[in-house]
């Protein structure tokens, strides 16, 4: 059975005794070590959980998903810069029909596989075609296939206008069809700026750079990804063994000689669901929340938890504060963001019906204000911040009670009861997926918990199928709030967000980290985006 929660440099200081610390000489010899080591090696650790159970095979979630990244072994047709922008990599151009089915995109003539072979548009539909055929991460349904022009230009049709493909095409690496078989994950071929170099399952990943890359060429010419948990990485920093450990708000106030706290700002958010509706069966699966059905009950709950206490007491302070799905996106709106209240929220409970009633907890026609808030058994940080949710609204007079629970029942239940969620993308399609109401499935709400309005719906679809990007991104921000409706505040808050988690790691001093941009959720590849820009001050 593999070993997925330590890697084979955790075992090794297990057994040394390093994983409850170490003392001076210990980290000055790893530091004297890394001295040894090339000015242009990196060894990072991440969570063993991003270690992808597919092989780095972009149709099956390399690049994509939760932990969505550039790969680095692969090349994509755009990237995403600093600000989430989009600009381009292995596309020199690319434009969309008037009525937004037909992308049709120029590709560089200067690009070799690492085999050798070109890089041509016959690449590109295939790797397309066969992530529409294969995927199981990404949302291929509104291609309907792509089509090599000549071996420069690829046309993409589209089921339904999707004006935001260009984020799909900047996560997902193209593959080459030469080369390309069922083992393809587990020994990848790409013309990006890294080549795979040895794979041990379950402990490590090495990457070296390619030498024949057509960009900029990476001043990191070795990259180390060792998989570990969060303790094992704080010992292998104590043990000076490594260059970056990730690791939590629950370990940032540790001192380790030779490294300093990285913090770098995220869309990883943590937030909860509110059913909107009342309760109502359908198939076996109950839908909808008599309490969090009153819309002042989610408005008061919205402007009644204070969200820097609970970033300063669950997160160390590191995190910031979360009003939407997309914080700090091109098309999140301002209009989202409220100020803690918590006279304001008692107000709203006292007009909607709901007085103070025994052991302050506030009733209505016989009923408590109360409701369970579920989190992820074995999450401590999903735990911690529903109990201080708890504590928080009980200040205003509502009960709540607190449940660990499986993913294999959260689901389902949180179609009746609230939840404690992480999300965060780089894409807009976060928004859908969350408010978007789904004819066919369940009772035509959204997808994970029961809401819809069919205005905000509107904005949604004609953000996807508007001819511009940019003109997309203001009716994304429409669709959160108009003025009149949405899912603010004012609006019909169906999603309580609380804050950002930022991702923490401990860097070694000399170590130039580039300049980050915004994490999405996930805690993993995402630090190594740039790592072909980060160098040693030694090294110059």
């Amino acid at each position: 059975m593999r070993n997925r929660g330590v890697s084979f440099l955790g075992i090794v200081l297990l057994l040394t005794g390093l994983l409850t610390g170490c003392d001076k000489s210990s980290a000055a010899a790893g530091a004297e070590g890394a001295k040894k080591r090339a000015a242009d090696e990196v060894i990072v650790t991440m969570p063993a959980t991003s270690e992808p159970e597919s092989g780095f095979d972009p149709a099956y979630g390399w690049g994509a998903g939760e932990h969505v990244h550039e790969p680095l072994i692969q090349s994509t047709l755009t990237t995403t810069t600093k600000d989430l922008k989009i600009e381009k990599d292995l596309a020199t151009d690319y434009q969309v029909s008037p009525d937004g089915l037909t992308w049709t995109v120029t590709i560089r003539d200067d690009v070799a596989f690492t085999d050798g072979e070109p890089l041509t548009a016959k690449d590109v539909a295939f790797t397309y075609n066969h992530c529409k055929e294969k995927s199981t991460v990404n949302d291929f349904t509104m291609l309907d296939k792509a089509v090599a022009v000549d071996d420069k230009t690829v046309e993409f049709h589209m089921t339904r206008a999707f004006s935001i493909w260009p984020y799909t095409m900047a996560v997902v690496g193209i593959v080459p069809e030469h080369a390309y078989d069922e083992n393809y994950g587990q020994n990848p071929v790409g013309s990006g700026r890294y080549i795979m170099k040895q794979w041990d399952k379950g402990q490590q990943v090495i990457f070296e750079a390619n030498p024949d890359y057509y960009g900029e060429k990476p001043k990191i010419k070795k990259v180390t990804v060792l998989f570990m948990e969060e303790d094992a990485a704080l010992a292998a920093a104590m043990a000076g063994k490594v260059d970056v450990a990730h690791t939590a708000a629950s370990y940032s106030d540790q001192q380790i000689e030779g490294y300093s706290l990285l913090a770098v700002q995220t869309v990883d958010n943590r937030g909860f669901n509110l059913p909107s509706i009342e309760p109502q069966e359908k198939d076996g699966t109950t839908y909808g929340n008599a309490f969090t059905a009153d819309v002042n009950v989610r408005r008061a709950i919205n402007i009644g938890i204070d969200r820097e206490e609970m970033i300063e007491n669950v997160l160390n302070g590191y995190g910031t504060q979360a009003y939407s799905v997309c914080d700090k996106m091109p098309w999140y709106n301002s209009q989202c963001e409220v100020e803690y209240d918590q006279e304001e929220a008692r107000r709203l409970l006292t007009e909607a019906g709901w007085v103070e009633g025994k052991n302050g907890i506030r009733e209505k026609d016989g009923k408590k204000a109360a409701f369970t808030l579920m989190f992820s058994t074995g999450d401590s940080v999903r735990q911690a911040l529903a109990e201080d949710a708890a504590n928080q609204l009980k200040e205003i007079g509502i009960e709540v009670k607190t449940e660990g629970v499986g993913w294999d029942v959260a689901y389902d239940r949180a179609q009746a009861e609230p939840l404690m969620w992480g999300w965060g993308a780089h894409t807009p399609m976060e928004l859908y997926n969350i408010y978007h109401s789904l004819e066919g499935r369940g009772i035509g709400q959204a997808e994970y918990s029961p809401y819809s309005n069919e205005q905000v719906d509107q904005y949604m679809d004609q953000a996807l199928s508007t001819g511009s990007l940019e003109d997309s991104y203001e009716l994304w921000k429409k669709a959160q709030w108009d003025g009149t409706t949405g899912i603010t505040q004012e609006g019909d808050i169906p999603w309580i967000w609380l804050c950002n988690i930022d991702h923490l790691y401990f860097v070694r001093d000399g170590l130039r980290v580039a300049e980050q941009k915004i994490h999405p959720h996930g805690h993993g590849w995402s630090i190594v985006n740039n790592v072909d820009q980060w160098s040693w001050e030694t090294a110059e």
